[in-house]
């Protein structure tokens, strides 16, 4: 693609984000763009087909997983991190909010052992509480808007740091790869980085940092590769 149709989709996607936005639906836009795209990739400007860069240099620095350990993909788009992370030893479960990326999926992996499902964040199976080994939240928390509250009243975006930390287990982990921004920048988007005081919510929230990596993306853009770990207490 060339810059002309790559801002051409940028513009498409902050039509549709603030569109869904002013419905109080500051999600749903997801399902559009995937349903608009046709199953053409080039249409999703995340979908890269392929894993996220940063995953596959925190995989390279991991052992081998031994034993059964699971791991949980949130808003997994077309599957390429879930797939990784399957290969790498995990027993995966991936949603995502749109049917129509869940099912991109399975047609891209008709033979996967990953356990994809159609779910929303903030209404997720009980049973996921604690319940994973690896909680892997790349660049899903930075599509919501700031600021923007439920009907209770509360921010989206402390709603679902909360949940994400909430699906960790003890002595498990929560990968996050996210764009970064100055806690007194209000920027244009979709995404809208995560400041630093909300990357602290996962700490305030009883999670403990053990790794934290920052990096550019391919258009210079400020991003980090946090890790966490839920240590129990003695």
């Amino acid at each position: 693609m060339n810059e002309s149709e790559i801002q051409n989709l940028r513009d498409k996607v902050k039509e549709l984000a603030t569109e869904s936005i002013d419905k109080s639906q500051p999600y749903s836009w997801f399902e559009t763009l995937y349903q608009q795209a046709a199953k053409d990739p080039n249409k999703v400007p995340w979908a890269k087909l392929k894993p996220h860069p940063e995953l596959s240099i925190w995989l390279g620095n991991q052992s081998v997983v031994q034993g059964e350990k699971s791991a949980l993909v949130i808003g997994c788009g077309l599957g390429d991190d879930a797939e990784a992370l399957q290969a790498f030893g995990y027993n995966v479960t991936a949603f995502d909010v749109s049917p129509t990326a869940i099912a991109w999926c399975l047609e891209r992996f008709p033979n996967s052992q990953v356990n994809y499902q159609v779910a929303d964040l903030f209404e997720l199976p009980e049973n996921w509480l604690s319940a994973f080994d690896l909680v892997y939240e790349c660049r899903n928390i930075q599509a919501l808007p700031i600021h923007v509250r439920n009907a209770e009243g509360i921010e989206v975006r402390s709603l679902a740091i909360s949940v994400v930390t909430s699906l960790v287990k003890l002595g498990g982990k929560l990968l996050v790869i996210t764009r970064t921004r100055p806690s007194d920048s209000l920027p244009e988007g979709p995404p809208w980085g995560l400041s630093s005081e909300e990357l602290e919510e996962f700490v305030n929230l009883g999670l403990t940092k053990i790794g934290d990596r920052a990096f550019l993306d391919e258009r210079e853009i400020p991003h980090t590769s946090r890790l966490f770990t839920r240590i129990p207490i003695l």
